[in-house]
């Protein structure tokens, strides 16, 4: 950013530096005319060893104080190894200070440069202030330690400074003492108070990778069930995430958090399980002790400080907006994300966050990506200066705010210093060597326009290592308010706009290939569309619908995170787990396949069971159709209440027309009228009455008849010749024939017996082995 500002000093820093430059120049004249007449280097030099002045390999370990006063001390250590397969003789490690850089680029261009340059490296600090190494044999590797007062450095104006580490020798073939070997880094030098001090806001990111699945244990806990086990390590003494704690609390920082992590270690804090390598078994987790300590010291950690919470699980905003947007529903798991974030957050850590920033993937932005960032009500965009770039004639880095229309706000992270500590930061020479170019880059900034306050904004990797973070909190160290002081994101993003600053976002066509590739493809949010449309119809037969809908929607969630980029495998991996276990729990309430029956009759019942291997209780439709109405019509659909784990028959009434086979189907229907899994088909043979079945029932009606008569010719009798106690007599042993052998009692019809109509699930087929699931 503000590249021109590299370009522009006053006349009279030009002319001082001019005539050091010339100066150093006039001095090394005789040295490099002896150098241009010295013969080429043997033969055996070309075989692929380092030559010159890349000889010996310089490594700068430490360097103390980072940013040193006139009273102090400057303490350089390190290593220097020999590389050139030959051995150097009177060797020794001298300081070298260089001249005061102009601009960001310089230090650039420094940082990139290797071998030695005679009066760019500027000259030894010897005598006294040089530690002899002696003979350094072929591969040998030897410890150094410079001390040297400030005052011996000779520092003027202030500036960065280049500061060179260089070791010098002599070889066999190159019988006179020349540097082997230099290494480059950078002292900012703060004689004096600045005129106006740069305001820096840092974000620190506790963000981590997806850690739990959509399972959860069939008890009534809902014991989660992890992916693994490895967040424990990184919330033990010396873990990624407890190193970020640790520092953090004592930095000038503003705390990005993503409240999936903390709603996954506050699940840790209770019993939880691990699933295996395969997937079919789970082990108890051990990490309860470390989640309850983590947890306890963040709350102490972000007291005093501003906290920016996240969209749940950190959606990647970018993918969104360049596959997802357009497939129906991805937008409103971003907004249902945001509104989470807030309480989650406040239930963990009792902490009211900010949720109104958006930070797509390294902070690039074009105008789809703003679009939907700000859809779910975030107006902040958390961009990067290499996204959006300065297209003016700035001479110096503007403030961080940029307002880019709509009401929103871009807050435009300074790209060398986001990505200062983004390589391998566990050798001890590249830490110390990002940490001293990080604090050049910063005062850099503030000495590019001296009277000028800006806010300047770091936006650091989402998920610093352990080495990273510890290099990132030195450097915050190092700057002790020399020339910046503290700002925190709010404030940061309501600071006023540079007026020539850029406002313009660039366009998708100009969105990093690099960065378009670690993208979610379309097809992930089609996974995403599917499985909650399965979720939504699951939802509406379950009645205890918390104990699926809280853990698959957090399942859906972490589909989307940005933390995906880079392991296209994995997330491929995720979302397909997250899919096919919500299937295998809804084909767990079934229709029990029916075989092929047989009516006799005109009327009869159809027996149809209904099978839920369930923990939780179902309430659904249960529909039987006939495929041929006119032949055999059956009666309205049930309403069907199973509990879990249990089986429930239902029985359906049916009237015959005609005799033969009539296909009939079972189908389960939801609540709003949605089918619910498969139709169940069988066949239905109807009987018609027979002409042999109505005489018999002619028969039995004529014996009906003439038992009548007989009786009523009995009673009349009795009554003349007996009178009325023997008429009592007479009824009771008619109503004793009747009960015995009388035909007339084979006429009722013998019905087959039903199953029970709510049974075990064990009386309906074998439930689902070792079900583990919040249902």
């Amino acid at each position: 950013m503000a590249d021109a500002a590299d370009l522009r000093e006053t006349t009279s820093s030009r002319a001082r530096r001019w005539l050091r430059r010339t100066g150093a120049l006039l001095a090394a004249a005789p040295v490099l005319a002896g150098v241009l007449q010295v013969p080429a280097a043997p033969a055996a030099h070309a075989a692929g060893k380092p030559t010159g002045s890349r000889s010996v390999d310089v490594d700068i370990t430490s360097l103390t104080p980072t940013a040193p006063t006139k009273s102090d001390t400057l303490t350089v250590s390190g290593t220097v190894t020999n590389d050139s397969g030959t051995t150097v003789s009177g060797a020794h490690v001298g300081l070298r200070v260089g001249p005061t850089l102009e601009g960001r680029n310089a230090i650039d261009n420094a940082s990139r440069r290797t071998g030695y340059q005679q009066g760019a490296d500027g000259t030894e600090i010897g005598g006294k202030y040089a530690e002899k190494i002696g003979k350094l044999g072929a591969g040998a590797s030897r410890d150094f330690t410079l001390s040297i007062p400030v005052n011996e450095l000779h520092l003027g104006e202030n500036g960065v400074y280049q500061l060179g580490v260089s070791l010098s020798g002599q070889t066999r073939s190159r019988p006179w003492e020349q540097v082997l070997g230099i290494k480059r880094t950078f002292l900012p030098w703060q004689s004096s108070a600045p005129a106006a001090k740069s305001q820096l806001t840092y974000l620190w990111p506790l963000i981590s990778t997806p850690h739990v699945t959509s399972r959860t244990d069939a008890d009534e806990d809902r014991t989660p069930i992890f992916r693994d086990d490895r967040l424990k390590a990184e919330l033990a003494p010396g873990g990624r995430l407890q190193q970020m704690v640790s520092l953090g609390k004592n930095l000038p920082i503003t705390w990005v958090i993503d409240p999936d992590l903390l709603a996954t270690v506050d699940a840790m804090t209770r019993e939880y399980e691990v699933q295996n390598r395969h997937g079919d078994g789970t082990t108890a987790g051990r990490g309860q002790a470390v989640a309850k300590r983590w947890l306890n010291d963040v709350q102490k950690a972000m007291e005093g400080h501003q906290v920016v919470a996240l969209p749940f699980s950190d959606p990647d905003i970018a993918s969104l907006a360049h596959h997802g947007k357009n497939v129906p529903g991805a937008l409103s798991h971003l907004r249902d994300a945001t509104e989470l974030a807030s309480t989650t957050v406040q239930t963990v850590l009792g902490v009211k966050p900010r949720t109104d920033f958006a930070w797509p993937a390294n902070g690039a932005v074009d105008s789809s990506i703003v679009d939907v960032a700000t859809s779910a009500g975030a107006h902040n965009v958390i961009a990067r200066s290499d996204s959006l770039r300065e297209t003016g004639n700035l001479s110096y880095t503007p403030t961080a705010t940029r307002q880019i229309g709509g009401g929103n706000t871009a807050v435009v992270a300074d790209a060398r210093l986001s990505a200062a500590f983004t390589g391998d930061m566990s050798k001890a020479d590249n830490s110390t060597l990002a940490i001293q170019r990080f604090l050049a880059q910063s005062q850099m900034i503030n000495l590019q326009a001296p009277d000028r306050q800006r806010s300047i904004v770091v936006a650091p990797q989402r998920i610093p290592t352990t080495s990273q973070a510890q290099a990132m909190a030195a450097a915050l160290d190092g700057l002790s308010g020399q020339w910046t002081e503290p700002m925190n994101l709010g404030q940061a993003a309501k600071a006023k706009p540079d007026p020539n600053a850029t406002e313009r976002v660039p366009s998708s066509r100009l969105y990093p290939a690099s960065l378009r590739r670690e993208e979610l493809p379309t097809q992930a949010f089609e996974d995403v569309r599917e499985t909650q449309g399965t979720l939504d119809e699951f939802e509406t037969i379950l009645t205890a619908k918390y104990r699926v809908v809280t853990p698959f929607g957090n399942a859906i969630r972490r589909v989307m995170s940005t933390s995906w980029r880079g392991d296209a495998r994995g997330a491929t991996h995720f979302r397909d787990g997250v899919k096919g276990y919500l299937n295998g729990l809804t084909k767990k309430v079934r229709i029990i396949p029916k075989t092929d029956m047989t009516l006799s009759g005109r009327s009869a019942t159809i027996p149809v069971t209904v099978q839920n291997n369930l923990v939780q209780g179902v309430r659904l439709r249960l529909v039987l159709e006939s495929q041929q109405g006119n032949r055999l019509a059956v009666s309205e659909p049930q309403v069907v209440n199973v509990e879990g784990g249990h089986s429930q028959s239902v029985k359906f009434g049916t009237t015959a027309n005609a005799n033969g086979p009539v296909w009939v189907s079972a189908r389960l229907v939801t609540p709003d009228g949605q089918p619910y899994g498969d139709k169940r088909f069988f066949e239905v043979d109807v009987t018609e009455i027979t002409s042999t079945v109505i005489l018999v029932i002619a028969g039995g009606v004529l014996l009906l008849v003439l038992a009548g008569i007989r009786i009523y010719l009995q009673r009349k009798r009795a009554t003349t010749t007996n009178g009325g106690d023997e008429d009592v007599q007479e009824d009771e042993a008619t109503d004793a024939e009747a009960d015995g052998n009388d035909p007339a009692a084979a006429l009722v019809p013998e019905q087959p017996s039903d199953p029970a109509p709510d049974t075990g699930s064990q009386s309906a087929g074998a439930s689902g082995a070792g079900e583990k699931v919040d249902h």
